[in-house]
């Protein structure tokens, strides 16, 4: 492996070897999947996955601080804070090692934060008055301690208990079952309604000053588009050349980095010379990088955080039914990510094994989250997953990278701190393009459908509108969905708070229901994709278990009837095909070896 991305005739010289040459999901990345980049870039990488997460990461438990009562308590937020990134962490590695084998990074989930916040809201856990005061409340006292552990104890049990459902649903096969009745048509809503309900968010963010997230816009795109194929010299070291001089396509694959660092940079400039106001209620106060300062003087250096560190987690019937509503959506939206992640890195389709693995994985990640009570659980990151298609490296070696930075931000408590000073309309303008490029990607799966078709029209536009209208009313109305069980209203207001579950239930229900032909709602063009991925191009290292694999015991057949397990048919046997070169004109074109291989099973 070389120390640095190689030329344009390099890289096309190693893919024809790989037999991926001629494969557009292979062609426009510098890393694919297996790829393994050299070390420091691993580092690099990881981190502008770790920047790109932050937004997301330090959100969740800021918005939670309120109805924890922590509204005065910044040492404890940051204590949320590290937590949530220490978790996510352990997580991403667990995912990427073990469960659905992409890239995809795991963090704390959006789709936990209404029922949480709901049941926060209830009259036994609204926080007294004194709390509320800052020229009251105590922050050291054991009383105040006791107030808002309580809270965060109910919330870890909740998230415990429902994330058991999950852990179900992935690891029986069930998810995996469901998957032989969603298409195209359902799986195009559901990821394009991952990001356009986050307008909103994003909007919010980069409206702060829309001075400075223009710039960081421009900067990402200019990197990321215009300057994408141009080379800069950088110092590397090597077997063969010690120190010497090498081009690296620096902007192709540090676009995000370099856009949030440079932006970070001139707010840091325009905070120092008093270029922003300093007044709290003035237009732009919060692109100043100094509004989160007590956070990084109170934070301590070093912190390991522990399961079960703020007591013994209890459980309420009406938090776990809230929660588990959080977890549908979570699964679904999951799954969107799976399929849109593997586009991007240029993997074939996820078979329904790794599918399950994942979500099961996924479970077994927020029953954790709810142990070391971050508040919250964890899910599949999409805003990662639009960083991919930006940064065009898809090497599952990055995002192990970013888990480690993860794990060490969540230790090094001064670091993590220092990081989430990042101003607001900073990560706004990041997440305009991000989000950007995810809608972009689900609507792509429609390639395989015919939209000539008034039906398919029909599916996809009622979908995505629906998604939207849907969720929208529902946030402005709560009140007239109300059945007198509180634990259904919890339930019932989730799901159709949800767009991505609103769209990609309708989609599936319609694609399932209204006549067409398989021809007609893509099925066919679908499903060969997944045969023709599955049979020609080697998957073992994709989406297999990355060791024992060949072993007597991990070939036994009984295994096969595991759901989570890879089958023969899956990649296991797929050793003496080399690879598989996309339609040409109409015709499926193989190489030499996969033509060998059908001969001698003919």
């Amino acid at each position: 492996m070389n120390d640095v991305p190689p030329s344009s005739s390099m890289k096309g010289q190693g893919r024809k070897q790989n037999g991926q040459a001629n494969n557009p999901n292979y062609s426009h990345l510098a890393y694919s999947i297996t790829d393994t980049p050299p070390w420091y870039l691993c580092i690099f990488l990881g981190i502008q996955h770790y920047l790109t997460a932050l937004g997301g990461l330090v959100a969740v438990p800021l918005i939670l601080a309120k109805d924890l009562c922590l509204q005065h308590d910044p040492l404890s937020q940051s204590y949320l804070i590290s937590t949530i990134f220490f978790v996510s962490g352990i997580c991403t590695l667990l995912q990427v090692l073990l469960g659905v084998r992409l890239p995809i990074l795991q963090g704390g989930t959006f789709a936990f934060l209404a029922p949480s916040l709901a049941m926060l809201s209830l009259p036994a856990w609204k926080c007294p008055e004194w709390t509320l005061n800052a020229t009251q409340v105590n922050v050291s006292s054991p009383e105040f301690t006791e107030e808002w552990q309580k809270r965060i104890r109910e919330l870890q049990g909740a998230i415990m208990v429902a994330s058991c459902v999950q852990i179900i649903v992935g690891f029986s096969g069930l998810i995996g079952f469901l998957m032989r009745f969603i298409g195209p048509l359902t799986i195009a809503p559901t990821i394009s309604l991952v990001a356009l309900p986050l307008f909103d968010s994003a909007g919010n963010d980069a409206g702060i000053h829309w001075g400075i997230s223009a710039m960081t816009i421009f900067l990402i795109v200019l990197f990321s588009q215009y300057l994408k194929n141009v080379q800069v010299p950088v110092p590397a070291y090597g077997q063969v050349k010690k120190c010497h001089v090498s081009k690296l396509y620096l902007f192709q694959i540090f676009p995000v980095l370099l856009g949030l660092s440079i932006s970070w940079i001139l707010c840091y400039v325009l905070t120092v010379t008093n270029v922003f106001p300093s007044s709290p209620s003035a237009y732009g106060y919060l692109a100043r990088t100094d509004t989160k300062g007590s956070v990084l003087s109170q934070a301590p250096w070093f912190r390991i955080p522990y399961p079960g560190q703020w007591g013994l987690p209890t459980i309420s019937l009406a938090g776990v039914f809230g929660i588990i509503a959080g977890v549908i959506s979570s699964m679904v939206e999951s799954v969107g990510d799976y399929y849109a992640c593997a586009r991007l890195v240029g993997a074939p389709p996820p078979p329904k094994h790794a599918i399950n693995r994942g979500i099961g994985m996924e479970g077994l990640g927020c029953l954790l989250a709810g142990a070391w009570g971050t508040g919250n659980g964890t899910t599949s990151y999409s805003e990662n997953v639009g960083a991919l298609g930006i940064t065009r490296v898809g090497s599952r070696m990055v995002i192990i990278a970013a888990g480690c930075v993860l794990i060490l931000m969540g230790i090094f408590g001064k670091i993590g701190a220092a990081f989430a000073t990042i101003p607001s309309p900073v990560i706004g303008g990041m997440f305009l393009v991000m989000f950007g490029v995810i809608t972009a990607v689900g609507i792509s799966n429609l390639q395989y459908v015919d939209m000539n078709s008034s039906r398919n029209l029909f599916v996809f536009g009622f979908s995505i509108y629906s998604g939207l209208t849907i969720p929208n009313w529902v946030n402005k109305n709560p009140e007239r969905i109300q059945t007198g069980i509180l634990q259904l209203d919890q339930v019932v207001q989730v799901l159709l708070t949800t767009g991505m579950f609103v769209g990609g239930f309708l989609g599936f229900v319609l694609d399932n229901t209204i006549p067409g032909s398989q021809e007609e709602r893509g099925l066919i063009a679908w499903s060969q994709i997944h045969k023709d991925s599955e049979e020609a191009l080697n998957v073992t290292d994709i989406y297999n278990f990355p060791f024992g694999i060949g072993t007597k015991f991990c070939a036994a057949s009984w295994l096969w009837y595991i759901p989570f397990w890879p089958k023969p048919e899956s990649g296991g046997g797929a050793g003496e095909r080399e690879h598989h070169v996309p339609e040409e004109n109409g015709h499926i074109s193989l190489g030499a070896r996969d033509k060998v291989a059908i001969e001698t099973r003919m």
